[in-house]
């Protein structure tokens, strides 16, 4: 159906933490039927604005206008209740429960008493019809994958007859299949009348899903779209960084030298065959392949974070055993993880002591005891050389948005003895006005000499910022193209399942 009336509006909005105002009376409607993206850098506000909608954030002034009435959320069962949804990236479910349970928790349809099992399982079934009918009711969600469970996470909405659903990067850790599916059910959210609230910093899904558009800039509304007809990627772009980004890439040659990280033969979990490559200092070399193909198990391996069973591997001319994480780092190999929340970051410690942690050894006094000036100036340095959003170095990491958190898990590995750094999906969840900062740095350690070996499943990131290319497929290296022959039909046509192999993933 056509968009209608301002179903949700933000009605002069602000949220202060402290000193540290998230929110500057930000004003927009959202109309009913309609797909509006909330755009904005890290650190703009949106995941500050989505939690007041979700009633985890009690604004500081201002409110939210919900179908004509004037609301005031002071728990997100509140805002449940009143039909408003949020889908974050870390989904709110429970591994170990049912489907069916995880839909209904909180509500499960019960008779005498007891849970009505039969009823419980119909009501889910009726729901998932909407969204995927494959899943059965019955099923652990800890055998789903996230594409699935995302599934369940907007069936769970609609069982409590949510009319406003909002979308926290929903793509972000989703394969092509998936995606194209999460659209053509939000599509159908649309079409029913709902009011979707969608957060990306993918701007190929915004023109390619949404029908209007709001941009923040520092806690502040810069401006909305009531349509993106005629609105062009480098309008939005300018709105949300406050300047001009002509090539967020930038890629230039740079002089290469001797091979920092020789591989021969490797094996190992998630390997279905030997791997050989190689990485000359000042190159970066990008990785690309579907889900499955093996790419972050090569990394795993290669840390050490994921036990070699076979090859050979030298870094800077020494042969390296790398028997654990902590041999990797003795030996200047560096990691940034694909799962941030749950293998990059210390979440009870502050961004000091995220940023310190992996070269404070290093820089302690003979006793042991920690250089607190060096701490502190180190900390200080990344957070400006990286331009991470936070009140100060002693702000809890868990505190910011996932973006900087990102960007502190990039930091930390800056201040120690560096020859090889291992980025698995580096700029996931990054906007572009961040991801060209993180580009430079990389471009910065590559004229230093550090060799550089890049996972992404973003391939025009891949083509963007690679001096080489090499294509994983089933756990295995299926070709390697140079920068002036990588183009996204021949590294799609390496990357993609021969039709002797199957379908599948």
């Amino acid at each position: 159906m056509p968009p209608t009336e301002l179903h949700l509006r933000f009605q002069g909005v602000s949220k202060a933490f402290g000193a540290v105002r998230a929110l500057e009376d930000v004003t927009f409607g959202v109309r009913a039927g309609s797909v509006h993206a909330l755009l904005g850098e890290n650190g703009a506000g949106k995941s500050t604005l989505l939690k007041v909608l979700s009633g985890a954030h009690v604004p500081s002034h201002g409110a939210l206008v919900l179908g004509g009435a004037q609301r005031s959320f002071a728990s997100p069962a509140e805002a449940f209740a009143a039909g408003i949804a949020v889908i974050y990236q870390e989904l709110q479910l429970v591994p170990e429960m049912t489907v069916a349970e995880n839909v209904f928790l909180g509500h499960m349809p019960a008779r005498f008493g007891l849970i009505d099992r039969a009823e419980l399982h119909r009501q889910a079934r009726t729901l998932l019809e909407r969204v995927a009918p494959e899943i059965e009711p019955a099923r652990r969600v800890a055998s789903l994958s996230l594409g699935e469970r995302q599934m369940v996470e907007i069936a769970k909405a609609l069982s409590r007859g949510a009319r406003v659903i909002a979308f926290d990067e929903p793509t972000s850790s989703l394969s092509a299949r998936e995606t194209d599916r999460l659209f053509t059910v939000i599509r159908a959210l649309r079409d029913d009348g709902c009011c979707v609230l969608y957060v990306t910093h993918r701007l190929d899904e915004v023109f390619a899903l949404c029908d209007a558009a709001t941009v923040l800039r520092d806690g502040r509304h810069v401006k909305s779209h009531a349509s993106l007809a005629g609105v062009s990627r480098d309008e939005i772009v300018r709105a949300m960084v406050g300047r001009e980004l002509t090539d967020v890439y930038a890629w230039s040659a740079r002089p290469r030298g001797a091979l920092v990280l020789e591989v021969e033969g490797l094996a190992g979990p998630g390997l279905a065959a030997p791997i050989t490559l190689a990485v000359a200092r000042g190159e970066i070399v990008g990785v690309f392949g579907l889900v499955g193909a093996g790419r972050t198990e090569l990394l795993r391996v290669l840390f050490g974070a994921a036990r070699r069973t076979a090859g050979r591997v030298r870094v800077a001319g020494r042969e390296l055993d790398v028997r654990s994480p902590r041999d990797a780092i003795a030996a200047g190999v560096a990691l940034c993880p694909e799962d941030r929340r749950k293998e990059g970051i210390f979440p009870l410690l502050s961004v000091l002591e995220n940023l310190n942690v992996s070269a404070r050894h290093v820089h302690a006094r003979s006793c042991g005891v920690l250089d607190g000036r060096w701490e502190r100036e180190n900390a200080r340095a990344q957070t400006e050389r990286l331009a991470i959003k936070a009140a100060s170095p002693a702000q809890p990491i868990a505190t910011l948005s996932g973006g900087n958190q990102q960007k502190v898990v990039f930091g930390r590995w800056l201040a120690g003895t560096l020859e090889v750094l291992l980025l698995d999906e580096p700029t996931r969840g990054v906007d572009v006005g961040a991801r060209s900062e993180i580009y430079a740095i990389l471009y910065e350690l590559a004229r230093r000499g550090v060799g550089v070996l890049l996972v992404s499943s973003d391939l025009p990131e891949v083509l963007g910022v690679s001096d080489r290319v090499l294509v994983m497929r089933r756990g295995a290296l299926s070709g390697e193209l140079a920068r002036a022959e990588a183009t996204q039909e021949r590294v799609l046509e390496l990357a993609l399942p021969r039709a002797a192999e199957g379908a599948g993933r």
